[in-house]
């Protein structure tokens, strides 16, 4: 996306994988909740994410190593000019789908179309941005785009493609329990619906020694147990019927584990950090409610919620606070004063940013931990009367009488044992807060149709954030099923910001236009911001094993394998 790619022509592997990494075995995974379909590619339906990469291919593979590099995979060659207002790609002829047929040209306009129309609402944004898509020979294809935008290369790249010959169109948006037939390395072998999935590496994959695959997909069987909630998924780990494991609870990560097979060496814990921005935990309003219209109630909300009591008291003190979407990374604001760049781009809007926030100076607020901090429920208060509720006979009231009682949609145990604690929190500023726990398939539902007045979120951020950002903060995606805008911001500043971002030649320039977004996205206050871990948290029996140099990423389950014999 920006400089030169960090790997020479004709590479032989990524540096975080183990070229020599033993083939063979099964890899057991679990996951919490359940699915209803195998297709990842439209909006109706709860799918399995393992499918997209492990199944379906793309033209190009993203590096796990830099910010926003791509390298061949079902393309053998691409081509763009200086203003990147077209790409063009060449498929390798050896590329093969799972029953055998070639890889075209004819299958990749087909899946853009199918996409464009019928695939999930980021699909159809990307894919809107192309203004002519064409056929130039069997294996080669070409699109040139109707908008300025230096991602779209990139992003077409990226583009999922499908078989022509075994998608049909008419039923293409419906759930179905049979995955798209793909020319990734693993095809399903066993469905048991909402129960467990098993994919199965292919022995005529086509891609295996490619350099951007080598040391990758190394087991024979993946498996995939999906339980009802993180206890049955914890204990099933505890007796090895899953291999791996990543944690997000600090008290179990703490003290869940001090079990026999940690104690004599079989299951090892490790805490891996990643270069990548921290995770952005939150509490989201729906701002398209009009309880949350107000930001001055939405901040209020946010006063009232004491991290550092909860972080003592329910989470062992591990926890580090969210304030910036790129916590963590070149890319955040907090703490920085705005420079020239991004006092230029924000010029026009001058009510977009807090001046805390342009300044540098803006936290969270920070309480004195006892869970009764006076001085936030002061100010708490003082927030709430400015918009119209006032305090009376221990209940928070509007003038004609109406309560302030929203509710929170939660879909797991630790995300209701976090809101309960909120709960208490608000209670005495006179908030009823209701909290109603529904199933997974009934969580995503609700939150893909924004049917809720407050919603936990984690948006995860690259270090090359770009289109993907209209997904989330763009005024277009806060009316349209199925995106990220949980929150539903409209906001003409953030719009800008990112058309900045995805403008941006010169790595600087790129940085100081995040910069930008990040000050107008904390200056919105459309959530209660949470917590992150300092790195990735993995329990894995020892059976398994992983490369010792870790990816940009993190640590990923694709470049793991298991030992021969055991």
């Amino acid at each position: 996306m920006h400089g030169e790619p960090a790997y020479p022509d004709g590479f032989a592997h990524y540096t975080s994988v183990n070229p020599d990494a033993p083939k063979g075995g099964r890899l057991t995974q679990g996951a919490v909740g359940s699915f209803d379909s195998l297709n990842p590619f439209i909006v109706r339906g709860t799918a399995p994410p393992f499918i997209r990469w492990n199944i379906v291919e793309s033209l190009m593979a993203r590096s796990p190593d830099e910010a926003f590099t791509c390298y061949g995979l079902l393309a053998r060659s691409v081509e763009t000019d200086e203003a990147r207002s077209y790409v063009a790609f060449e498929i390798d002829p050896r590329a093969r789908f799972s029953d055998g047929a070639p890889v075209t040209a004819d299958d990749v306009l087909f899946s853009f179309n199918l996409l464009r129309v019928k695939g999930r609402p980021n699909h159809r944004t990307f894919y809107g941005k192309v203004s002519k898509a064409e056929v130039t020979g069997p294996l080669a294809i070409r699109f040139t785009f109707g908008a300025v935008d230096r991602e779209l290369p990139l992003i077409m790249a990226l583009m999922p493609v499908l078989a022509r010959h075994a998608a049909d169109e008419a039923t293409f948006d419906q759930t179905s329990f049979t995955a798209p037939l793909g020319s990734g390395p693993y095809t399903v072998a066993q469905v048991r619906p909402g129960e467990s999935v098993i994919l199965t590496r292919r022995e005529d994959y086509w891609g295996r020694d490619l350099p951007v695959n080598r040391g990758n997909y190394n087991v024979d069987t993946l498996r995939y147990d999906f339980y009802r909630d993180v206890n049955s998924q914890f204990e099933a780990f505890k007796r090895g019927l899953s291999d791996i494991r990543f944690e997000t609870d600090p008290g179990r990560w703490k003290t869940g584990y001090d079990i026999p097979a940690v104690r004599d060496g079989r299951i090892v814990q490790e805490e891996i950090e990643t270069g990548m921005p921290k995770p952005y935990s939150a509490l989201i309003f729906n701002m398209r409610r009009p309880l949350f219209a107000d930001a001055r109630v939405r901040e209020a909300m946010v006063e009232l919620f004491d991290f550092e009591w909860a972080n003592a008291n329910l989470y062992f003190g591990v926890y580090r606070r969210n304030g910036s979407f790129y916590d963590g990374s070149e890319l955040s604001a907090r703490g920085r004063p705005a420079d020239a760049r991004e006092r230029e781009l924000l010029s026009r809007y001058p009510d977009a940013v807090l001046p805390t926030v342009m300044d540098g100076t803006w936290q969270p607020p920070t309480s004195d931990g006892s869970g009764r901090d006076r001085a936030r429920l002061k100010r708490a208060l003082e927030l709430f009367a400015s918009a119209g509720w006032e305090l009376k006979g221990g209940k928070l009231t509007a003038t004609d009488g109406r309560a302030f009682a929203p509710e929170l949609l939660v879909g797991t145990k630790d995300q209701e044992r976090l809101a309960l604690a909120y709960q208490n929190m608000l209670k005495r500023a006179g908030v009823t807060l209701n909290i109603r726990l529904v199933d997974n398939v009934q969580f995503e539902a609700r939150k893909q149709t924004y049917d809720y007045d407050m919603v936990p979120y984690i948006w995860d951020q690259s270090l090359s954030p770009g289109n993907e950002q209209a997904f989330y903060f763009g005024s277009a995606a806060a009316d349209v099923p199925g995106t990220r805008n949980f929150m539903g911001l409209k906001s003409p500043a953030a719009d800008a910001m990112i058309e900045a971002l995805l403008a941006a030649r010169a790595r600087p320039d790129f940085i100081s236009a995040v910069r930008a977004l990040d000050r107008v996205l904390i200056s919105a206050r459309f959530s209660v911001p949470l917590f992150y871990t300092p790195g990735q948290w993995v329990a894995r029996w020892t059976a398994i094993q992983r490369p010792e140099r870790v990816a940009l990423a993190g640590t990923l389950a694709e470049s793991w394998w298991r030992e021969p014999g055991r």
